[in-house]
């Protein structure tokens, strides 16, 4: 067989990373209130879809109740 791996690394050590939405780097702290907008509409379809929105309902209000005390 070849030996690929050695060009294989000359071929790519210029490169840079493949960034799909641009060159921003990503530090790994996004701002909860940022994750929780992302989050909620799939949140909210998988309820609807699967029959659990009384359920979410439930949890939100005992969740409300206990913040209010």
């Amino acid at each position: 067989m070849a030996d690929t791996a050695a060009r294989t690394m000359v071929r790519t050590q210029g490169r840079k990373a493949f960034a799909p939405f641009g060159s921003r780097p990503s530090s790994g702290k996004r701002h909860p209130l940022v994750a929780t907008v992302m989050v909620l509409p799939l949140a909210a379809l998988l309820a609807v879809v699967f029959g659990g929105w009384e359920a979410v309902v439930t949890q939100a209000s005992s969740v409300g109740v206990m913040l209010g005390r």
